[in-house]
């Protein structure tokens, strides 16, 4: 089986429902980034040894590609797998329970303590990037406010699960001159 079509050499790409659009298109951008979102949360699961986190992560990323499919069709109708607000709920236990057993000091700290932290913060950055390239798209075009939801909040829960791996936190202090 070859993988390559030649059909994006001048280019151009297909979207989930066929419609063709440039590369560099602002929708592709997003779910792109989605794509490069699920790539480092499947790096950051190399790093982690608590093996619930590592299932929590994985149905993140089963998700994600939803998140993806949905972001990639522009008639809305021709995807069936939609973001609800069930799913932002499940994110959000996820953020009270990492939160809860986490030294989580509102302030900012030096992100990346251990590897798995540090891995989960890039993926964190990445889902940010994500966030505001979807923003831009809806400006747009239509985009789901529940979909809007799921990835705010997943960034929450990416960063939740960060500072519950954290070894030791280090807070940042601004020096007032």
């Amino acid at each position: 089986m070859k993988i390559y079509t030649k059909t994006g050499d001048k280019g151009k790409t297909s979207l989930y429902d066929n419609t063709r659009v440039d590369k560099d298109d602002i929708r592709v951008d997003c779910y792109g980034t989605v794509d490069e979102l699920n790539c480092f949360l499947g790096f950051a699961k190399n790093f982690i040894d608590n093996s619930q986190m590592v299932e929590e992560i994985k149905k993140i990323q089963r998700m994600l590609f939803n998140v993806a499919g949905e972001l990639a069709t522009k008639d809305g109708s021709k995807f069936p797998h939609k973001i609800v607000e069930e799913d932002v709920a499940e994110l959000e236990k996820l953020i009270d329970y990492y939160i809860s057993r986490s030294n989580a000091n509102p302030r900012f700290i030096l992100p990346g303590s251990s590897k798995s932290s540090g891995a989960l913060h890039i993926a964190r950055t990445v889902c940010r990037r994500a966030e505001r390239r979807i923003i831009t798209l809806s400006k747009e075009e239509y985009v789901s406010p529940v979909l809007m939801k799921y990835v705010n909040r997943l960034s929450d829960v990416i960063y939740a699960m960060a500072r519950y791996l954290e070894d030791e936190v280090e807070l940042i202090e601004f020096n007032k001159e």
